[in-house]
C-alpha cells in the first residue's frame, strides 16, 4: 500500500488478495467504553473484518443538545454513537486504541447535511465513512435535494483535502432497502460514486443491497461491477454488499438462512465486503455478542461457499439453477440510466438535480418531496423484482406488468415476500439450500 491509498481500501484489498470476504457489522453504542469494548469484539471474531461505529439518531438530525442530554441521563437508551456530543479528542483516543492497519473502522451516520459530522470524522482519525447526496437525502426526511448535493460537495472536498483522503462507500445501491429494482439500484451507485471521484475523493466502495432472487442479484452485482470499471478507471473501488434490508425473517432459523445467503451472495458476485445483518434485527437493537455470532455465521459461509461452490449452492439441478446469473438485459438498463443522467453534462451534482426534477430517475415508493414518486416496482411470477410502471425513466416494465396500481395490501404482502419464504422456506427455495 503506498502512501496515498487509505488504510481501508489497502485492508480490503489485502483481504481480498488473501481470498476473504471482509465482514462488517451494523453497529453502534451510546457510550465510550461500550463502543470500545464492541469494537475490540469485532476484531476478535473468528471472522476477517473491519469496524463499524454507527452514528444515533440525535447525531444525525443535529439535535445536539438532545444527544447530550441523553449521553447524561440515559446513555443506554441512544440508538448509536453520540459522535459529536463525546467530542472529537474523545473520539480520537477510542480510534487510536482500537483501529489500526489490520482493522480500520467506518463511521457510518445517515444524514443528508454531512459537513459537520464529515469534518469530525476526519478530525478524530477515521478510517471510512459512507452516504451519498441522494441515498442519504430521499429516504431520511425532507431536506431538499440541492441542499444535500451542496453540503456532500462540500463535505467530499474536506475529506478530499486530507494528506490520506478517508474511504468513501456509496449508499446508492441500498436505496430504501427493498423494493427498487436493482437496475436503478446500480445506476444510483455508479452516479454517487462518479460524485464522490468529481470532488477529489479516491478510495472508493460501490453498494448493493440483496433484494429477492439470487439470479438476478448476480446480475447486478455483475453489471455494477462493469459500470465501475467503465467509470471509475484509475480510481481504487471495491464492491460492497448488504444482507436483505428489508423485513427480516421473524425466526432464528430464517434469519440465519438468509444471513447465509447474502454472504454466498458476496462470493459469487465477487463483492470484496458484506455488511451484515443478526436475526435479532426483526426485535430490537442486537448486543455486541450477537453481532459477532453474525459476523461468524456469515464468514464460515462465505468460506464454505468459496471451497464448493457447486455443494454450497443447492444440491439439486434446480438449485443450481437459481444461483446462475439471469440476463435480463440489467447492464444495459443501468447504464441508459446513468448515460441518460451525465448526458447534459456540467457537475454530477447539476445532472442528479436535473435528472429527479425531470423524472429520468424517480425512486419507487419514496415520498420525499423532490422525487416524482411515479414510478413502481413488484415482484413477478419467477420471484424476480422488476418495474410495473417505469414513471419517465429509461427503462421498460415487464410486459406482463399489471396497469392497475399496487394497492396498500398488495405493498404489504411484496414488503414481506423474503420473511414469508425464508420462515417457512423449503430446502430448495431460491437464495440455495437451507443452512
Amino acid at each position: 500500500m503506498d502512501g496515498t491509498t487509505d488504510r481501508f481500501t489497502g485492508f480490503v484489498r489485502r483481504a481480498h488478495d488473501a481470498g476473504h470476504l471482509v465482514v462488517q457489522p451494523r453497529m453502534g453504542f451510546g457510550e465510550l467504553h461500550r463502543m470500545r469494548a464492541g469494537l475490540r469484539a469485532v476484531r476478535d471474531a473468528d471472522a476477517t473484518t473491519v469496524g463499524t461505529v454507527t452514528l444515533d439518531s440525535y447525531t444525525r438530525c443535529h439535535e445536539d443538545g438532545a444527544a447530550l442530554r441523553a449521553l447524561r441521563e440515559r446513555p443506554a437508551d441512544l440508538n448509536g454513537f453520540p459522535l459529536l456530543a463525546h467530542g472529537v479528542p474523545a473520539v480520537r483516543t477510542l480510534l487510536q486504541e482500537v483501529a489500526s492497519a489490520g482493522f480500520p473502522v467506518q463511521i457510518r451516520h445517515g444524514t443528508p447535511r454531512p459537513v459537520r459530522l464529515l469534518r469530525a470524522m476526519a478530525e478524530a482519525g477515521a478510517d471510512a465513512t459512507e452516504g451519498g447526496p441522494v441515498s442519504y437525502c430521499l429516504p431520511y426526511g425532507r431536506v431538499p435535494l440541492a441542499r444535500a448535493v451542496a453540503e456532500w460537495s462540500a463535505g467530499c472536498e474536506l475529506l478530499a483535502a486530507r494528506p490520506v483522503p478517508p474511504h468513501l462507500e456509496t449508499f446508492g445501491g441500498c436505496m430504501l432497502g427493498q423494493l427498487c429494482p436493482p437496475s436503478l439500484l446500480v445506476a444510483l451507485s455508479v452516479l454517487e460514486a462518479v460524485f464522490f471521484r468529481e470532488h477529489g475523493l479516491r478510495g472508493i466502495s460501490l453498494s448493493y443491497a440483496q433484494q429477492v432472487h439470487p439470479g438476478q442479484d448476480l446480475e447486478a452485482l455483475a453489471a455494477l461491477r462493469r459500470l465501475a470499471d467503465e467509470r471509475l478507471s484509475g480510481t481504487a473501488h471495491h464492491l460492497v454488499l448488504y444482507t436483505f434490508m428489508g423485513v427480516f425473517p421473524r425466526t432464528g432459523r430464517g434469519s440465519r438462512r438468509l444471513l447465509a445467503d447474502s454472504a454466498r451472495l458476496a462470493v459469487r458476485g465477487g463483492a470484496e465486503r458484506l455488511v451484515v445483518k443478526t436475526p435479532a434485527e426483526a426485535h430490537r437493537i442486537p448486543t455486541v455478542g450477537e453481532n459477532v455470532a453474525a459476523l461468524a455465521h456469515a464468514a464460515r459461509a462465505a468460506e464454505a461457499e468459496a471451497e464448493s461452490a457447486a455443494e454450497a449452492a443447492a444440491g439439486s439441478a434446480e438449485g443450481a439453477a437459481r444461483w446462475s446469473p439471469t440476463e435480463s438485459g440489467l447492464y444495459e438498463e443501468a447504464r441508459r440510466l446513468v448515460d441518460a443522467v451525465l448526458e447534459p453534462g456540467g457537475s454530477v451534482g447539476a445532472c442528479l438535480l436535473r435528472a429527479f426534477a425531470r423524472g429520468i430517475l424517480d425512486v419507487p415508493y419514496c415520498l420525499h418531496p423532490d422525487n416524482a414518486n411515479r414510478s413502481r416496482a413488484t415482484i413477478d411470477a419467477t420471484g424476480a423484482l422488476g418495474w410495473s410502471r417505469a414513471g419517465g425513466m429509461p427503462v421498460a416494465p415487464a410486459p406482463t406488468a399489471a396497469a392497475a396500481p399496487v394497492t396498500a395490501g398488495q405493498l404489504t404482502e411484496l414488503l414481506g415476500f423474503n420473511r414469508r419464504r425464508y420462515d417457512g422456506r423449503s430446502p430448495d427455495a431460491p437464495y440455495g439450500r437451507a443452512s
